[in-house]
């Protein structure tokens, strides 16, 4: 399982990165910032296992049978990261509620 830091940090790499889009095109539009966030993370954990972040800490995201998140999984996970309070409380295996709603895990790959 992916510990805490690592965690931590992709999801600072994915909010950095998606401030620079939005001070690129959107003029620093905090809503812009968040949209963007959520599209990275909706479309690359859903369709990779990983956002940007993710992949430069080395961690994946995997269901707890082994297989890729879905589509579906991406914008479920994506949502529920926006609105933060799933993300902060979590289980004994650090897993937030964002995470068991759709049955996955963060593993170092």
């Amino acid at each position: 399982m992916a510990r805490a830091g690592r965690r931590i940090l992709a999801i600072c790499i994915d909010w950095g990165l998606s401030l620079l889009i939005s001070n690129a095109f959107f003029g620093g539009d905090p809503t812009a910032t968040l949209a963007v966030f959520a599209v990275e993370q909706m479309l690359l954990v859903g369709l990779l296992g990983y956002s940007v972040g993710h992949r430069i800490m080395g961690i994946e995201v995997v269901k707890l049978d082994g297989r890729q998140p879905s589509l579906l999984d991406g914008v479920i996970r994506a949502v529920l990261i926006c609105l933060v309070i799933p993300c902060i409380i979590v289980d004994a295996d650090h897993r937030g509620l964002h995470d068991r709603a759709i049955k996955t895990i963060l593993i170092r790959r």
